[in-house]
C-alpha cells in the first residue's frame, strides 16, 4: 500500500507543480486553491508512504515522478522542447526511479 500513496503522492506533486504555473504568481483564486489542496495531498501521502518506506528512497522517487510528470506535461500541453538531450536526462530519472524500486523491499 505504501507504493501505491507514492504514486499519488507523485501524481499529486504533477498536479501543484503544473498548477504553479497557472496561479499567476498565487493572485488566481481558483487556481491557487487547488495547487493548495494538491500541495496538501502530495505532503499527506507522501507521509503515509514513509510510515514503511526509507525516506530517502521515498523522497527520491516522489520528486523523480513530479520532475517527469511535469516535464512530459510541459512537452505535451505547453510545447515545450523534446530534444535528444532532454529526453535522455528524464530516461536517467526513470531509471533511477526504477531502480530505487528494486532495491527497496516491498512495503
Amino acid at each position: 500500500m505504501a507504493w501505491i500513496y507514492l504514486l499519488l503522492a507523485g501524481a499529486s506533486e504533477i498536479g501543484w507543480a503544473v498548477g504553479l504555473k497557472y496561479t499567476d504568481g498565487f493572485t488566481r483564486p481558483l487556481p491557487t486553491l487547488l495547487t493548495v489542496l494538491s500541495m496538501v495531498l502530495s505532503l499527506a501521502l507522501l507521509g503515509l508512504a514513509l510510515r514503511s518506506l526509507p525516506l530517502g528512497t521515498a523522497y527520491a522517487v516522489w520528486t523523480g515522478i513530479g520532475t517527469v510528470g511535469t516535464v512530459i506535461f510541459g512537452i505535451v500541453a505547453l510545447g515545450e522542447p523534446a530534444d535528444a538531450v532532454r529526453m535522455a536526462c528524464v530516461g536517467l530519472i526513470v531509471a533511477g526511479i526504477v531502480g530505487l524500486k528494486l532495491v527497496t523491499a516491498a512495503a
